[in-house]
């Protein structure tokens, strides 16, 4: 039997889907008024084309099952699905409360930025004190390029050995010292002061000392302990050199005192020949006497004007 050519028919004897195709429709065929299938069923069969997407299509389910909305057309909304928040009393809908955008402001809580500034002033104050101490403990260099290499030069003391004239002043500072008009004469010594030059208090010196038997005597206190000493005398002789006997705690030196022309004077002229000389000796703690005489065999022409001590042999010109 033909499509749509012998009337109307029973379905079982007529090709339930002869609208499908092309003579079918040529020749008027339609698609049947009911659905075919198992009891109850909606299925409704339409011919290609024919069904409008985006419409609401409502199905029974088969056997009890629920009714499933169908989807609508690709990138259209499906008029049975709806966002919560589009009904009213739904959350953002028109009596819903509005929620906030996330990380924005309002009521809501926002980034943690306290803790982010904390750690950030946390890392910078690490990296100041860095470079603090990197500046204080660092180069202590006196050039640009002090401290890259190492030295291979020796390092110089600052100071050498203290000069001897520096460590006896320092000493005669602390150690007794006399002038000529305070030592015990003897033996016909006496005492003037018409020659210049001489630097005891006054200008004052010892005169006739050029006498056997004439001497001088300085009793000194405060020595700080036994050992060596160097006595220093004052003087000035003629152009021409002469010598003492020194006698420490009534026992007399072995080597004289030489009064020796430093000054390079000449001859008779006192005034130039004002100089001095020092011998070493050894005294005691406490009280000492220093005697200079004038023995056999000495040359004593010689004006004497000070006397003073300094701890230790010490050389001094």
């Amino acid at each position: 039997m033909t499509p749509g050519n012998n009337g109307a028919s029973t379905p079982e004897d007529d090709d339930p889907f002869g609208y499908l195709y092309a003579d079918g429709q040529a020749n008027g065929a339609q698609p049947p008024s009911s659905g075919y299938g198992y009891p109850n069923s909606v299925s409704r069969v339409r011919a290609v084309g024919e069904r409008q997407y985006g419409q609401p299509q409502q199905q029974t389910a088969q056997y009890g099952q629920p009714t499933v909305p169908q989807q609508g057309a690709y990138g259209q909304p499906n008029a049975n699905y709806a966002a919560p928040e589009t009904f009213p009393g739904g959350p953002g809908g028109p009596t819903g409360r509005q929620q906030p955008a996330p990380g924005g402001g309002g009521r809501g809580r926002g980034p943690n930025t306290k803790g982010l500034l904390i750690g950030a002033v946390a890392v910078v104050a690490a990296v100041v004190v860095g470079i603090a101490i990197a500046m204080t403990g660092g180069d202590d260099g006196t050039g640009d390029n002090a401290g890259d290499q190492p030295s291979t030069t020796p390092s110089t003391s600052a100071s050498a050995s203290p000069s001897e004239s520096s460590t006896s002043e320092a000493t005669e500072e602390k150690l007794p010292s006399i002038d000529a008009k305070a030592l015990r004469l003897d033996g016909g010594a006496g005492t003037a002061s018409d020659v210049k030059g001489a630097k005891a208090d006054g200008g004052v010196y010892v005169t006739n000392f050029n006498n056997v038997g004439a001497s001088v005597t300085w009793t000194v206190n405060g020595i700080p302990a036994d050992g060596k000493y160097t006595v220093y005398m004052g003087y000035s002789v003629p152009g021409k050199d002469g010598t003492a006997t020194l006698t420490i705690n009534g026992t007399s030196s072995n080597t004289p005192v030489k009064f020796k022309n430093w000054a390079g004077a000449a001859e008779g002229d006192y005034e130039k020949g004002w100089t001095k000389t020092y011998n070493y000796v050894q005294l005691t703690k406490g009280t000492n006497t220093i005697k200079l005489s004038c023995e056999q065999g000495n040359q004593c022409d010689a004006y004497l004007d000070q006397l003073w001590l300094v701890e230790g042999w010490v050389e001094r010109s």
